[in-house]
């Protein structure tokens, strides 16, 4: 049965969960990175070789960098009309389950599985397996596929490194232990390809993603005595670089690998809101900064969302960063 707790559960909990229910539905984040889906299509892959229904739920289109994932053809906004009622909605590498999108339908408290490892989640889910210390949410799935005897295949192997690369940034964030460089040997014996896993979320930049990062370089401000570095990026960028949203990503490392910045804001001016992405060195906590103003991530890595002209973004986020000690 499952518990009501606000405290995680444990593997032997998660499995026992997962035995007993016939349907599953793998819930992405809107804007998905390589943690949300290769969480989701690892523990998909596994629950359907037991005889499970699966499907994948996520609101936008899988990313470019990311269609080279295994069952990533199966990944719609669809739910099953035929799933059953006792149905678990399984919620990867979201804090809130708002994180979802406006398409998923209510879902009762009762049929929802949250897997992460932000810090600040709020424990949505009847079940939660929420533990900070990993460097993924694939790392977390990872915890509850040895507890299910799972054999670990090159599909599913590919699936839970591509989480860990994502997430420790091709192993050069400070979250990369030596459990995750272990894990990922291992992974890498167990027929996952680095190489194509590198070349797919690091390398082929397309060249109107060149130009738009261009762009944004060229509109970098310096503040707090250098410590901090800010840019912007709007829709009338992507119209003149023929680039779109899915170049943005990561784009806000550039501004923090600049000399002598702690911390980096990316502020991207899209569709009449302002979603902030915020990168630190390690000495001001971002995930603090961005919960001040309704966000949400990791100590080095967050984002949120705001409302209103982009000046009025900047002195928000400038604020928060200076209440945070920059």
């Amino acid at each position: 049965m499952i518990e009501d707790s606000l405290q995680s559960s444990t593997e032997a909990e998660i499995v026992a969960e997962l035995r007993r229910r016939p349907a599953f539905v793998m819930v992405s984040h809107v804007k998905p990175d390589g943690d949300t889906l290769g969480a989701g299509l690892a523990l998909g892959i596994a629950l359907k070789r037991i005889g499970k229904r699966v499907a994948y739920f996520q609101q936008d289109a899988v990313p470019r960098n990311l269609r080279f994932l295994p069952e990533t053809e199966f990944v719609s906004r669809r739910i099953p009309a035929d799933f059953p009622p006792d149905t678990l909605y399984v919620f990867g590498d979201m804090s809130d389950p708002a994180r979802a999108g406006e398409f998923l339908p209510k879902i009762d408290r009762a049929n929802m599985l949250d897997i992460d490892h932000h810090l600040g989640n709020k424990h949505f889910g009847a079940l939660n397996f929420v533990i900070p210390s990993e460097c993924s949410t694939g790392t977390a799935v990872m915890r509850i596929l040895r507890e299910m005897g799972t054999p670990i295949d090159a599909d599913i192997a590919t699936c839970i490194l591509t989480t860990i690369m994502t997430d420790t940034g091709g192993f050069m964030h400070s979250n990369t232990s030596s459990e995750s460089l272990e894990l990922a040997a291992e992974l890498m014996r167990a027929g996952a390809d680095k190489e194509l896993i590198t070349e797919e979320i690091f390398g082929n930049k397309r060249i109107a993603a060149t130009r738009l990062l261009g762009r944004i370089i060229d509109e970098m401000r310096f503040a707090h005595d250098g410590r901090y570095c800010y840019s912007f990026v709007d829709d009338a960028m992507l119209a003149q670089t023929g680039a779109d949203g899915e170049d943005v990503e990561d784009m806000v490392n550039v501004l923090r690998a600049q000399e002598g910045v702690e911390v980096a804001a990316l502020f991207k001016a899209f569709e009449g809101e302002i979603r902030v992405s915020l990168r630190s060195s390690g000495k001001i906590n971002v995930q603090a900064a961005a919960a001040r103003l309704g966000g949400g991530g990791h100590f080095r890595a967050s984002g949120l969302t705001l409302h209103g002209s982009r000046d009025q973004a900047y002195a928000a986020v400038e604020a928060a960063l200076s209440a945070e000690g920059l």
